[in-house]
Order: structure tokens, then C-alpha cells, then sequence
């Protein structure tokens, strides 16, 4: 049975990742297990800085930020399975496929950003990722990472 870890806090992610405020677009990691998934967590608030041209009368998360917000859940959770080998490393995307978008998300509401490993080759790593509020679907997206040594 794989290890599960239940809840990764904000002082742990910025550990685990480099994103800081106002790139760094999930709150919480929740029952991760690891080399396979996790749940990130993103409580949208009206103040985010994004919300001042996208769009001021009716803001809307931009869909790129969704994926990105998928990228970082599963950038935790292949910090959590493998720490050796993240450490110090930076992840970056190598593809994004079938990205679709499937309703705003807005100020209010509550992200579960669900990023499931399909597969690793080394520091090649292919994720599926669906984005949900209120247990409906908003954005979902096949990707890809690289974990990049960035002293190389």
C-alpha cells in the first residue's frame, strides 16, 4: 500500500517548491500519496492581482493560472515522493495537451486541483489534471514536467 500523506501546509509547500506570492497558486496539498496523487487546494479571492484586468466587471482566474495551479499540486507531489531528487531543482512544464476549459472560476470559490502521475522516465514526469468547484468540473489538462537542476 502506498504512503499517504494527509494534508501539506503552506509553510511546507514553499519548502518543497520555489513559487512565492503572486505565482504561488495553491493554498494546501491534501491526501497525497505518493508516485501517484494529490489534491491541491486554492481558496480565490477577490484581491488577487490578476482580478484588476481579468476582467474588472466580471472577474474571472485566467484558465493558464488553473493549469499552473495543477502544475504546482503535482510539483509537491513529486517533491513528497521523491525529496532526494528534487531538492534544490526546479520544475518546469515540457507540454500541455487537451487543456479545456469548462467554466469561470471566480472570487469565492474553492479550487480542488486533482493531479494524478501517469508516468515518470527519470526527470521526465506526465500528469492528467482536473480542476473542480463545488464538485463540478472547470478545467482539466494532460501535462508534462521536467525536473531541471538550475546550476546546470
Amino acid at each position: 500500500m502506498a504512503e499517504v500523506i494527509e494534508v501539506i501546509n503552506i509553510d511546507q509547500i514553499k519548502k518543497m517548491i520555489p513559487h512565492r506570492a503572486p505565482i504561488l497558486l495553491i493554498d494546501r496539498v491534501e491526501d497525497v500519496v505518493l508516485d501517484s496523487e494529490a489534491t491541491g487546494i486554492k481558496a480565490v479571492s477577490g484581491n488577487e492581482p490578476y482580478f484588476a484586468g481579468h476582467f474588472p466587471d466580471f472577474p474571472v482566474m485566467p484558465g493558464v493560472l488553473i493549469v499552473e495551479a495543477l502544475a504546482q499540486t503535482a510539483a509537491v507531489l513529486v517533491a513528497a515522493t521523491m525529496p532526494d531528487l528534487a531538492q534544490g531543482k526546479l520544475v518546469f512544464f515540457t507540454t500541455i495537451e487537451k487543456a479545456r476549459f469548462r467554466q469561470p472560476v471566480r472570487p469565492g470559490d474553492v479550487i480542488k486541483l486533482h493531479a494524478v502521475k501517469n508516468t515518470n522516465k527519470g526527470p521526465l514526469w506526465k500528469f492528467t489534471g482536473k480542476a473542480t468547484v463545488d464538485g463540478k468540473l472547470v478545467a482539466e489538462a494532460d501535462f508534462g514536467a521536467m525536473i531541471v537542476d538550475p546550476d546546470r
